[in-house]
């Protein structure tokens, strides 16, 4: 099956609001001026930033910025990333019991061959950041270790899962940061924008989603689907055997098991040929907060016949290709197909849909995708997202919400593709991406919206009923 062919996209580099700028603004009235700024020029500086972010993340901007130079986050991301491919290729068994440890779910259909992502998520809290920096990371490692102890692993068990160790600490503890980041950018947008919306939703929510994100590589794909035809046939000759013995028994002629047709082969392999990871689509929580993703690779080309989790063991990170995250956005006002391109230690903060609306406006939810490097079959991508949402009985208002932005459909200007291409897009958008309108009345809380959201996105008849959500 030949791949479709990619749009080409523009380049952009986002916003980029420094870690100490953002601790500035979120909290000005804590925070005493820099003893080299005169109170004044410093204040027309920081007002000057807070015009670039709300510029940034309103109706004419692309919905999302960068925050840099966050103390600790190199570190806890160069750990933590890593561990998302490890997780994803290990054997099911094995996997089950690091997850149960470090309780963490996955909320993707792991048995599923043709997936193109796996996803290992966490219910996070807000008061984690403290509790977490009042403990030692060896303590939470104690902790980690007793609770192995109590599930009766062997020591050989024990032993095999030593790299994930700090997986758990290391999940909360970049969480809590990346939920901090998150609610700082509430209180600057609050304070743009008049009163506390978006701040006192996020903290009547209590908690967040975060979720350690792997994308599949088309070599792991082919892996897959490997390993998953060679499993239905065991399951097919085994299931053989027990008629054929009860047909014996029984003093009857053998007869064949009919096979089944799968949708399995054809229309859902071409996921893997496909030039997306995930389908386009918006967030439907406040922010969602990205750390950059990591690509890797095989350290050595896999052998005929291995394992997957034979194959995790050796990797390499593989220089970001063209230096861009393959994170693509479309921007409404400009028209234009943008690829995302920052730092590998800042952090991407994209606007949601409960955003747009509780903004009244003020702020542009960011209809992204996530697409494949072009050329490139054995590089998979990693990263770690935090999911902001208010709490489930938040009830939306649509009275002073600007109608002209509801009935909006998103267009692509004939300027920015070749005609072919920009009505494959639009295409593509209208036949995945539900409206706004028809996914939200007023008066809805924000639990109907998210239901109504996933139905229409993934339900049984949804746009992307074969997909896998990665929707906020």
């Amino acid at each position: 099956m030949e791949r479709a062919e990619a749009a080409p996209a523009t380049v952009m580099q986002p916003y980029e609001l420094s870690y100490s700028d953002l601790v500035l603004l979120s909290s000005p009235r804590r925070r005493p001026l820099p003893p080299s700024s005169s109170p004044e020029a410093e204040l027309s500086r920081l007002d000057t930033i807070k015009g670039s972010v709300m510029e940034a993340l309103g109706p004419g901007g692309p919905g999302l910025l960068c925050v840099r130079d966050v103390p600790e986050a190199p570190a806890l991301r160069r750990e933590l990333l890593p561990l998302a491919r490890r997780l994803a290729l290990l054997d099911p068994e094995r996997r089950r019991r690091v997850l149960q440890v470090h309780q963490l779910g996955t909320d993707v259909p792991m048995k599923d061959p043709h997936r193109n992502v796996s996803s290992f998520a966490m219910q996070l809290r807000y008061a984690q950041g403290v509790e977490l920096a009042q403990s030692e990371a060896s303590s939470n490692i104690n902790s980690l270790d007793s609770k192995m102890d109590n599930i009766n692993m062997n020591v050989t068990m024990e032993f095999q899962d030593k790299e994930f160790d700090h997986l758990g600490f290391v999940f909360k503890k970049l969480g809590s940061l990346m939920m901090e980041l998150g609610l700082g950018l509430a209180r600057i947008c609050d304070e743009a924008i008049g009163g506390h919306e978006l701040e006192q939703s996020l903290v009547e929510s209590c908690s967040a989603k975060g979720r350690l994100i792997h994308y599949h590589s088309r070599a792991e794909n082919l892996v897959l689907e490997q390993d998953g035809r060679r499993f239905r046939s065991k399951r097919g000759i085994a299931k053989q055997k027990k008629v054929d013995e009860h047909a014996f028994c029984n003093g009857r002629e053998p007869r064949l098991i009919p096979q089944k047709k799968t949708i399995g082969g054809e229309a859902r392999s071409c996921g893997s040929n496909s030039t997306l990871w995930q389908q386009w689509h918006y967030d439907y929580g406040i922010f969602t907060v990205l750390t950059a993703p990591m690509f890797l690779s095989p350290a050595r080309p896999p052998e005929p016949n291995s394992n997957l989790e034979t194959s995790a063991a050796g990797v390499k990170e593989s220089p970001c290709p063209d230096g861009l995250t393959y994170l693509q956005i479309l921007n409404p006002i400009r028209n234009n197909v943008f690829m995302v391109k920052t730092s590998p230690e800042s952090f991407i903060i994209q606007v949601g849909e409960a955003a747009d609306v509780l903004s009244r406006g003020k702020l542009r939810s960011t209809l992204h995708c996530v697409c494949r490097p072009p050329k490139v079959d054995n590089v998979s991508r990693e990263t770690f997202v935090v999911f902001l949402q208010p709490v489930w009985s938040k009830t939306f208002s649509l009275s002073d919400y600007p109608m002209d932005q509801l009935l909006s459909y998103p267009e692509v200007a004939s300027t920015c593709l070749a005609e072919q291409n920009r009505m494959k897009l639009i295409d593509e958008i209208q036949k995945t991406v539900p409206p706004l309108f028809s996914r939200l009345k007023d008066g809805m809380t924000f639990a109907e919206f998210s239901r109504e959201t996933t139905k229409q996105y993934y339900g049984g008849s949804g746009l992307q009923s074969n997909g896998l959500s990665d929707l906020g």
